[in-house]
């Protein structure tokens, strides 16, 4: 042990570290891996993506991981077995990965690994007086340790609950280190399979900054499409063009609790999902809609939501720039949808500040797992949501 924890402080005191961000979300499609090097830590970091790719799931990985995600009752063997599973697979992929690169493992000096969430349940949301909030990973960080002989910091949000948060959203950390500016109001928009945002204030006061989900991004237009179309994705966002959005159905879509609960506030697949939608559609006495219509009202659906929550956050005679990543960030009808509503706001895409937008959270996992191991303590005030802590649980390869 010794050994490993002499390496780790050599680690921590290196010019710079050669860190794997991974990051597997709520749409099943992949594992983002992003090989980076970073210098530096808080608001100094400095980062390069030297390498980045998705490394598709092939149907039987998925069917494996439906079997237990976001349902209250599953067989607890599955996920008993899925732990282990997924670590060693996320840790076979990412050899392939380094073997492509023609990367040496032993030049990787950590995994950052967020793993893939099973359930999440913030106190909000499951109101259990004496229940905290919950959230739950898989994809165990002992496993991709040993699988790759490398160093893995894993179970970021974790610490996240412990420390009175929700265990979502941990892009502000990231985002602040790595995007904030000074004079210039950006919000850092990211929509998976659940959008959120990131305030960050031109004044680059960490205490400022203010981060929450806002509900879907693109996990229902996802399941729609997969259901009616046999595609994974609403591509250019071709199906939504094609209809029509239907407004009662929206109105309806949007009488639930969590748009009336209070920021900052953390969701999932568990509230937004089909049985949401068809209730939604059944209380509308809608039996005539086309499909593409269900596509087209989703996507205003999530651009609404998603509008709604940035105006009740920012000052409307502010300046904002707003830079959008993640899979909806390439869908224009969702975009544009979001850009017409946001008229005192200029829309853009993360490339613009340097960083592919589909490997941002991957890399900002990267950046976490850097904070852990060479980080300095930071406050980000008593602000809900934001507690100033180091995140992470780490893995030696032996």
């Amino acid at each position: 042990m010794k050994l490993h924890i002499d390496n780790l402080h050599t680690i921590a005191h290196k010019d710079s570290r050669n860190i794997i961000g991974l990051m597997s979300g709520t749409s099943l499609d992949g594992l983002d891996v992003a090989f980076c090097k970073i210098k530096g830590n808080g608001t100094e970091t400095l980062l390069k993506v030297e390498q980045f790719i998705t490394v598709p799931y092939d149907e039987a990985f998925k069917e494996k991981v439906r079997k237990i995600f976001a349902k209250r009752e599953i067989d607890f063997q599955d996920l008993c077995l899925l732990n282990p599973y997924i670590g060693t697979e996320h840790g076979k992929m990412i050899l392939q990965c380094l073997q492509n690169w023609q990367i040496e493992p032993e030049t990787v000096d950590l995994i950052a690994s967020h793993g893939q969430t099973v359930f999440h349940a913030p106190k909000k949301q499951h109101r259990l007086a004496e229940f905290p909030n919950g959230t739950l990973q898989i994809g165990d960080g002992d496993h991709i340790a040993v699988t790759t002989g490398i160093t893995t910091v894993s179970d970021f949000r974790q610490k996240h609950v412990a420390a009175g948060g929700e265990g979502a959203p941990l892009a502000v950390y990231g985002d602040y280190y790595l995007f904030s500016k000074k004079g210039e109001n950006r919000i850092l928009l990211n929509m998976g399979g659940i959008a959120n945002f990131t305030v960050l204030p031109g004044n680059m006061d960490p205490e400022l900054i203010f981060t929450t989900d806002t509900g879907p991004g693109n996990t229902l237009i996802d399941a729609y499409m997969r259901r009616f179309f046999r595609k994974p994705y609403d591509e250019n966002g071709e199906a939504a063009a094609k209809g029509t959005v239907n407004g009662i159905l929206l109105d309806s879509l949007k009488k639930i609790p969590f748009f009336d609960a209070p920021f900052p506030k953390t969701t999932g697949p568990e509230v937004f999902n089909f049985d949401y939608v068809e209730n939604a559609i059944q209380k509308s006495k809608l039996t005539s809609l086309s499909r593409n219509d269900i596509i087209a009202t989703l996507t205003q659906l999530s651009a609404d939501t998603i509008v709604t929550s940035i105006q009740k956050i920012i000052d409307s005679s502010d300046q904002y720039t707003v830079y959008a990543s993640g899979g909806g960030a390439h869908n224009p009808v969702l975009m544009a949808a979001i850009q017409n509503q946001l008229q005192h706001c200029s829309v853009k895409q993360l490339e613009v500040l340097g960083v592919s937008g589909d490997a941002k959270e991957a890399v900002l996992f990267a950046v976490l797992a850097n904070e852990t191991v060479a980080g300095a303590h930071m406050s980000f005030g008593s602000r809900e949501g934001v507690p100033g802590i180091t995140m992470g649980k780490i893995s030696f390869p032996g």
